[in-house]
């Protein structure tokens, strides 16, 4: 804006100058050295000087033009820099693994409302893919503090922490038959029994709830929703040996043994290396006085292995048991442990 202006002023000069030497025509004689010498109007040796004066002026000009913006661009570029860093301060997000490390670390010492709070976070920043994966830790970590509050004697604060869990993960065994068993201590068998039936819909029918369940019915005096119960199971997982033993050991229970028998006899033919199978047929034959066909079964229970419990193994690392656990010995995960 200054050389534009600086422009416009020598102009106007000019023409002023211009104007003023047609009407003064008088003259200035100029030595420069030795013979040679000017004589030059005194008009021109104005608007020269005033030329030189105004070529001056323009160079300052645009030379603090040039350097103008980079004295604006000093002051302001350093609190740029220094307000970003203390927004990344007030965040105070973890490092990577940060969080995961800190929770392991409180499950290690058995910490688990602090646990609970860390992962509770975790889950809040997870991608969405991995979000299902955080929520079944965070799940299992509610499912600990009920029980240390359960410890304690509190029973309000145990099944709240075991709903969450629940509300978590619908299909969490563990805190289902915990939530259960808190019902049915406090007189509140329906309520057990709703979260036990709702839990084994969740789960695909998994075999300690259909246990409960069949416990609860047999109290109550319900022996042909005990039959039902398994039936149901059976009917929506075809190929599920653990649903087919529970029914016809239900059968025998119930002193049905013909069915019993007819049972376990189509369990043999898929899976004869059972021996929880040859045990109930050993008994089967024993009720009916067929002792040394009872005998023999028996020997071939004892034969295949030394208990009766049915065998599971975990859906995470694959390591094997011989009876279902809410958290597996080897990977220390919740809720994994399938017949």
């Amino acid at each position: 804006m200054s050389i534009r202006f600086g422009l416009i002023v020598g102009l106007l000069f000019a023409i002023l100058v211009t104007y003023l030497g047609s009407i003064n025509p008088a003259r200035v004689h100029i030595t420069l050295g030795g013979d040679w010498a000017l004589d030059v109007p005194v008009m021109a040796l104005a608007v020269v000087a005033f030329g030189a004066g105004a070529v001056l002026a323009f160079g300052l000009g645009v030379l603090r033009e040039a350097i103008r913006p980079r004295s604006r661009r000093s002051p302001v570029e350093p609190p740029t820099v220094a307000s970003a860093r203390p927004a990344e301060d007030t965040t105070r997000l973890p490092a990577p693994g940060r969080g995961h490390a800190e929770r392991d670390s409180l499950v290690e010492r058995r910490r688990w409302a602090e646990a609970v709070e860390v992962q509770t976070s975790l889950v809040q920043r997870a991608p969405r893919e991995q979000r299902v994966a955080e929520e079944e830790v965070l799940a299992g970590l509610h499912y600990e503090l009920a029980r240390e509050r359960l410890e304690k004697s509190d029973r309000v604060g145990a099944a709240s922490h075991l709903k969450e869990s629940l509300r978590l993960q619908p299909g969490f065994v563990p805190a289902a038959l915990l939530l259960g068993d808190v019902h049915l201590k406090a007189g509140e068998a329906r309520e057990a029994l709703r979260v036990w039936e709702r839990a084994a819909e969740a789960s695909q029918a998994a075999l300690p709830l259909l246990g409960r369940l069949e416990q609860l019915h047999r109290a109550e005096g319900r022996p042909t929703r005990m039959i039902s119960l398994y039936q149901e199971a059976l009917a929506r997982h075809p190929e599920n040996q653990a649903f087919a033993f529970g029914l016809g050991r239900v059968y025998f229970e119930l002193a049905m043994l013909d069915e019993a028998a007819e049972q376990f006899q189509k369990m043999e033919v898929r899976a004869p290396d059972l021996p929880q199978i040859h045990a109930y047929l050993g008994a089967i034959l024993e009720r009916r006085g067929q002792l040394r066909d009872a005998m023999e079964e028996y020997r071939r229970a004892l034969r295949l292995s030394d208990s009766v419990e049915w065998p599971h193994r975990c859906a995470a690392c694959g390591a094997g048991h011989s009876r279902w656990t809410d958290r597996c010995p080897s990977c220390r995960c919740w809720n994994t442990f399938r017949p």
